[in-house]
């Protein structure tokens, strides 16, 4: 029999799409890709109400600067809105390359590449120096653009118990000393709020002849001499080949940098493709990110009302007997254990006006659903009085 003209050949995978169990439950109950209509330093508006940011990776606050504000717009007249094309061919200006050079000298690195985002950068930092037949050693819970990184690099995976010293020992143990090897870490877990275990971590790779790759995306601005990161804070450059990061948290811009010594970022330069054919950063944002290193190195009341925000608010927390995983940064979560705590709790603080993240398995291990929040040096003590008084209410309706 002849196939009907109008019979129209089923395609699975936009039958997949439709059917994505995921899908539906975001669309139902809406937890996440909310648009706020206005936002004024941790103040937003959402839906007609007013409410507190306390989601934001906006550490030191300084998104809001005067200075840094300034800097974006001189940044467009100077220069346009856009390269509008890649660093390798026409896009390189004498601001990417001013802007590495200052983020390379404040972090006591040789030499800096700064790409359009942070995932880009963070995920290059593994794929352009391990390869197919390397061994790469990986926190458990590092994040994503690491775990992309990884995969693209071909190289075998092998995974050690988070912050855990003895465990990737345990693991190397095995591992012929030749092998070519490569540690993964980050200096500050975004969704726990470790520090991690850099001194006996780094020690361990430095003894078994791995490469070690440092993502500080949550340590820069946080932690180390005016900021300067997890790195920085144990005094460990010399055991750290990599150290990359974003520009979309404490430099209150968006991008993300991978810095080290001259010859590696040169070979990063001619090897890897998430450089390679990436836009370059904005003439507004690497103003930005200039401004805001700025700052960090000229007022720091920034950091110290950061650490400040912190305490109080870790301490009310506390009192309300919430769990929040043995966080020791701004990084703060409420975990849970479930899914169905989790959106009540969120719901609850929604109501009394303070915006929060949901964040539930598999984005965090099983039993660990969460809340994330994250402070801010630019809560106010009106702020941090709201936060409380909505933790409360929603401890109660648990």
């Amino acid at each position: 029999m002849a196939l009907s003209l109008f019979t129209k050949t089923k395609k699975t995978l936009i039958e997949r799409a439709q059917d994505d169990y995921a899908t539906k439950m975001r669309l139902k109950y809406k937890p996440y890709y909310h648009a706020m209509d206005s936002q004024q330093g941790t103040h937003i508006r959402l839906q007609g109400r007013d409410m507190v940011m306390l989601s934001s990776n906006d550490y030191l606050g300084l998104s809001f600067h005067p200075k840094v504000i300034e800097a974006c717009g001189e940044g467009a007249k100077a220069w346009g809105s856009s390269t509008t094309g890649a660093r390798i061919s026409n896009g390189s200006r004498a601001y990417h390359t001013a802007l590495e050079e200052k983020l390379a000298a404040f972090l006591g690195r040789e030499a800096c590449h700064v790409s359009v985002a942070g995932y880009v950068s963070c995920c290059s930092a593994v794929a352009s120096f391990a390869q197919k037949g390397d061994l790469v050693f990986a926190d458990k819970n590092i994040h994503s653009c690491l775990w992309d990184g990884i995969r693209l690099s071909m190289a075998t995976a092998e995974r050690f118990s988070h912050n855990n010293p003895e465990d990737l020992r345990q693991v190397l143990k095995s591992v012929p000393h030749a092998t070519p090897k490569m540690l993964v870490v980050e200096g500050v877990y975004s969704m726990e709020g470790h520090i991690c275990s850099l001194p006996e971590l780094a020690q361990i790779g430095e003894d078994n002849g791995c490469f070690t790759v440092v993502d500080d995306a949550h340590g820069l601005g946080v932690l180390g001499r005016q900021g300067r990161g997890t790195v920085d804070h144990f005094k460990l450059n010399d055991k750290v080949d990599i150290l990359c990061g974003s520009m979309s948290k404490s430099l209150a811009s968006t991008g993300g940098f991978v810095t080290g010594s001259r010859e590696l970022i040169e070979y990063l330069r001619t090897n890897s493709k998430q450089t390679l054919f990436s836009a370059a950063i904005s003439p507004s944002q690497a103003a930005a990110a200039s401004a805001s290193l700025d700052i960090m190195q000229t007022e720091p009341q920034h950091l110290q009302r950061l650490w400040r925000n912190t305490k109080r608010y870790r301490e009310m927390l506390k009192g309300l007997g919430l769990d929040t995983w043995g966080s020791e940064t701004p990084a703060v979560p409420i975990v849970l254990g479930s899914k169905e705590l989790v959106y009540r709790f969120w719901q609850a603080l929604l109501e009394k006006g303070v915006f929060t993240v949901m964040s539930i398995a598999p984005a965090v291990p099983p039993g660990k659903d969460l809340i994330r929040t994250a402070v801010s040096a630019l809560h106010s003590d009106e702020d941090l009085e709201k936060i409380g008084a909505a933790m409360a209410y929603a401890v109660k309706q648990m």
